[in-house]
């Protein structure tokens, strides 16, 4: 029997494989140079199948109604392209630097004004309104019980002598729910560090300093303005 593809990430497939096929135009170079990869027409037909597979994989979390429904469709294609590239026997550090270089340079083929009103949007006291109501939905047992494969988070208010303007930890995570259950825990932390890209690109500076991929007990995520250089792509502390 065929696997489904839900209904919600089937409406968005075609502009997902867009995006996909994306990536491995900016990755090509360094899949050759950096992976050893000749054969280029056959890893991206490896990693397209691999997506496609991806695709019938994703749990739905809510569709458009939750803000991690975007999460899961703008990256877990990043674990097709960690799987194709495992399979080559390409290691871990250098995927993972290739796939940062890689969506680094996607997101900057926007417009620096669209990317950082993005990133203005996201801190501004409606969404984070929004982040508030959507966390605490999230920890619920009706919730929990609805989306089993959902993140958990809190929303995190500054204290006395923090510099951040606001933070989420997040106590179960969606990325590491999928890796578990289809032996990706390998490739997780390289997904990982895509967010500090993704933030970057929109002029926020992220700080986090733990994740659950790393055996923590919570992804500490903190959020500030960046005051100048949107492209200072920040790395994450040990």
């Amino acid at each position: 029997m065929a696997e489904i593809i839900h209904p919600f990430y089937e409406s968005h497939r075609e502009a997902m494989e867009a995006a996909m096929r994306h990536r491995l135009d900016l990755a090509e170079a360094m899949l050759r140079e950096r992976a050893n990869l000749t054969d280029m027409d056959e890893v991206r037909q490896q990693v397209m199948d691999e997506f496609e597979t991806v695709l019938t994989q994703m749990p739905y979390v809510g569709g458009a109604a939750s803000r991690m429904s975007d999460f899961f469709m703008r990256l877990m294609g990043f674990m097709a392209i960690s799987r194709v590239l495992r399979r080559h026997g390409v290691p871990l550090p250098v995927i993972g630097d290739i796939e940062r270089e890689t969506f680094k340079a996607q997101l900057l083929t926007v417009p620096e004004a669209e990317r950082l009103a993005s990133g203005q949007q996201f801190m501004s006291p409606e969404n984070q309104a929004l982040l508030r109501e959507q966390a605490a939905t999230s920890t619920t047992a009706s919730h929990r019980s609805e989306f089993p494969d959902d993140f958990v988070y809190d929303f995190v208010e500054p204290g006395p002598g923090d510099s951040f303007e606001f933070g989420i930890d997040y106590t179960a995570c969606g990325f590491c729910k999928f890796a578990g259950q289809h032996g990706d825990k390998d490739i997780l932390p390289n997904i990982c560090g895509l967010d500090f890209v993704a933030y970057a690109a929109r002029g926020i500076r992220l700080e986090r300093t733990q994740t659950l991929a790393g055996g923590a007990s919570h992804c500490n995520f903190r959020f500030s303005s960046l005051p100048s250089d949107p492209s200072d792509m920040n790395k994450e502390k040990k």
